[in-house]
């Protein structure tokens, strides 16, 4: 019972913790273009493939 008294606090502290950093990534525009990155892949990149022959 005694672990109960420091472990409640210190998750509640973690959930918190991982909400803030989730609000921050949102307000910072993380979650702004998904399906951009979806589709970046399927296209080459010219210039790192012109970088990567010299």
């Amino acid at each position: 019972m005694d672990a109960l008294i420091l472990l409640v606090p210190v998750a509640l502290a973690l959930g918190l913790l991982g909400l803030g950093g989730f609000l921050w990534a949102l307000r910072a525009g993380q979650y702004e273009d998904l399906d951009g990155a979806a589709t970046r892949i399927l296209f080459d990149d010219q210039t790192a493939e012109r970088t990567n022959r010299s």
